[in-house]
C-alpha cells in the first residue's frame, strides 16, 4: 500500500494525511510477564472515574449521598461487565465450539468481546433492586446511571480505537482509518490490516459526545423522573442501528425475516419496541418533583430511625433529684 509522502500531523502512533488516518499503537499498554496492562482495560478504569466525577453534583442534588452512590455502583460495574460479556458471548456464530465446550474462554475478556446492550439490560434490573434496597425512586436512580453510562461509554470508544476492534467497511473516504499495528485486533485479519476502513469506532465515539452533551443539559432541566432513561435508551438504540450499517459485522436472519441486519441491529430494533409500552408507562406515572422535595426519596417510605436510648450516666441531675433517690441505707 502507497502511504503518502508527508502528513498534516506525524505523531509517530497517530499520523494524519491526506488521505487517511493512521493509526499505530500497541493495544498493549505495559506487558507484565504472563499478564498485561492493556490500553482497553485502563480506559475502564477511567470511564468508572470520570462516570463518577460527572454525576456527583446530579446526585447531590437529587438527594442521593455519595455513600450510597458508591454502595450501588460496585454493583452495577459488575452487572456490566458480566451482561456485557455474557451477551457478546451469545451472539457468537461459534458459540458451542468456542466457548459452551471451552467455558474459561468466557472469561477471557482479554481475547476481545464486549456488548454494551448486554451491560444495559442487566444493568437496569440491578439498579431497580438497589433502589428497593436503598428506598430511593428507581427512575431517579436510573436517571443518574445512563448520565454516568453517557459519559463513561465515550472512554470505552477510545479504547476501542486502541484496540481496533469495531471495524468498519473498506472504504476511500478521506477519514477513513487504517490499522497499521500488528497486534491490533483490525491486524488480526489481513484483509483489515493497513487498508483503509470505515472509521465506526470514531462515529460512536462522536454520537457519546453529542449524547452526553445533551444528557447534561437535559440534567438541569428535566423534573420528571425517568425522562433522562428514555432519551438516553431511545438515543442508543437509534445510533446503534444507524451506525451498524457501517460496521463491518457478519448479517444475521431474526425469526426467519432475512433484512440484511446485524445482531445489534436486531437487537436495537426490539428494544425501540419495548421502549414504546415504558415511554407510555413513564409518561402517565411519573410526576415532576415538588420544589423543596427531595427527588431521590419523594413518595418512597423511609425507614424510621429509632431514637438512641438516653444513657444514665448522661443525663443531669440536680442535688435535689439526688437526695429524693433511695438508697439501701435510707428508708424508701
Amino acid at each position: 500500500m502507497n502511504l503518502p509522502l508527508a502528513y498534516l500531523i506525524d505523531w509517530g502512533f497517530l499520523k494524519i494525511g491526506p488521505p487517511y488516518i493512521y493509526l499505530n499503537i500497541d493495544p498493549v499498554l505495559l506487558p507484565l510477564g504472563p499478564l498485561a496492562i492493556r490500553w482497553y482495560g485502563l480506559m475502564y478504569v477511567v470511564a468508572i472515574v470520570i462516570g463518577l466525577f460527572v454525576i456527583r453534583g446530579y446526585t447531590a442534588r437529587k438527594g442521593i449521598n455519595e455513600e450510597k452512590v458508591y454502595r450501588i455502583v460496585w454493583w452495577c460495574i459488575a452487572a456490566g461487565l458480566i451482561g456485557g460479556r455474557l451477551y457478546f458471548v451469545v451472539q457468537q456464530p461459534d458459540l458451542v465450539e468456542h466457548y459452551l465446550q471451552q467455558p474459561q474462554r468466557i472469561l477471557a475478556t482479554w481475547e476481545g468481546g464486549m456488548a454494551f446492550f448486554g451491560a444495559i439490560f442487566l444493568v437496569i434490573p440491578t439498579l431497580i433492586w438497589r433502589a428497593r434496597v436503598e428506598r430511593l425512586n428507581a427512575l431517579v436512580l436510573i436517571d443518574a446511571a445512563v448520565l454516568f453510562g453517557a459519559a463513561g461509554q465515550i472512554f470505552g470508544r477510545i479504547g476501542n480505537i486502541i484496540n481496533g476492534d469495531i471495524i468498519g467497511y473498506p472504504s476511500t473516504l478521506p477519514w477513513s482509518t487504517v490499522y497499521q499495528n500488528p497486534h491490533s485486533w483490525a491486524c488480526f485479519n489481513p484483509d483489515t490490516c493497513n487498508v483503509p476502513v470505515q472509521p465506526a469506532a470514531g462515529y460512536e465515539l462522536l454520537c457519546n459526545l453529542v449524547l452526553l452533551g445533551i444528557m447534561l443539559y437535559l440534567a438541569r432541566r428535566v423534573t420528571h423522573p425517568g425522562i433522562l432513561m428514555l432519551v438516553y435508551l431511545f438515543s442508543y438504540c437509534i445510533s446503534q442501528f444507524f451506525l451498524f450499517f457501517t460496521r463491518d459485522n457478519l448479517i444475521v436472519d431474526f425469526l426467519g425475516l432475512h433484512w440484511g441486519l446485524k445482531q445489534a441491529q436486531w437487537t436495537s430494533l426490539i428494544l425501540f419496541i419495548v421502549l414504546l409500552p415504558v415511554t407510555y408507562w413513564v409518561i402517565r406515572h411519573s410526576k415532576p418533583i415538588p420544589e423543596g422535595e427531595v427527588a431521590a426519596t419523594y413518595g418512597i417510605p423511609q425507614q424510621e430511625v429509632a431514637a438512641p436510648e438516653a444513657d444514665v450516666d448522661d443525663v443531669e441531675t440536680s442535688d435535689e433529684d439526688v437526695e429524693a433517690i433511695p438508697t439501701k441505707h435510707s428508708p424508701a
